[in-house]
């Protein structure tokens, strides 16, 4: 494997922990234990990170120690405008040209969101992970390749506080702001219906991120 293939493999694998929320806000990483899980070495990983602390998805610190960046306040209002405005555009435009079939993919991602958080003992990594590919199958079904990567861009700063809520609230899963607003953009979709199709997308954003700010989790 090509050292270019090897950076952009370890670039793409940290990414996804990002945008997933399996590396949180203000979290430190071990770039010898990224190389050692990953099966490549140091030099990848640096370039990977040199890469995402590029696009302000890390950060490195004073004695080359590298963490996920801690959002202030300002920086997480704007970042959610900027959602508001992108995701919202491409919820219109999804509910315009997506088909049944992928409708009814989303369809099965939401039903799993619920499943993971109606359990017994709810499975918030699950859920997380189902409300992912909810968000990006509907990106993904407005048919724009550059609109999924801005959108991507944005979740690599939003994805580790966003998520690492969602996982230390399970009261948010079963019956909460997701799920009313899943099941209207669902319903959107399927009456071909753009305006109400944003909507549900622009509520949905705007609860998580009020919850986010009341936690008190952001930096001044």
């Amino acid at each position: 494997m090509s050292h270019k293939t090897l950076g952009d493999r370890v670039t793409g694998e940290l990414r996804m922990l990002l945008i997933a929320g399996r590396l949180g806000s203000g979290e430190k990483l071990s770039l010898r234990r990224v190389a050692e899980a990953l099966g490549v070495s140091m030099m990848p990983v640096r370039e990977a990170v040199s890469r995402l602390a590029a696009d302000g998805a890390l950060e490195v610190l004073p004695g080359r120690a590298v963490r996920v960046p801690v959002l202030t306040l300002a920086q997480f209002r704007e970042l959610t405008r900027l959602r508001l405005l992108v995701e919202g555009f491409a919820a219109e435009e999804a509910a315009r040209v997506a088909d049944e079939a992928g409708i009814e993919v989303l369809a099965g991602h939401e039903a799993a969101f619920q499943r993971a958080a109606r359990a017994a003992l709810p499975d918030a990594a699950a859920a997380v992970a189902a409300n992912r590919e909810l968000h990006f199958a509907l990106y993904r079904s407005a048919g724009m390749p550059s609109l999924v990567e801005m959108i991507e861009r944005l979740w690599l700063k939003a994805g580790p506080i966003l998520n690492l809520d969602m996982r230390h609230e399970p009261r948010r899963l079963d019956g909460g702001s997701a799920v009313v607003a899943h099941a209207a953009l669902l319903d959107a979709l399927r009456r071909r219906d753009a305006a109400a199709a944003r909507a549900a997308l622009v509520a949905d954003i705007s609860a998580a991120a009020a919850h986010i700010e009341s936690t008190g989790r952001l930096a001044p």
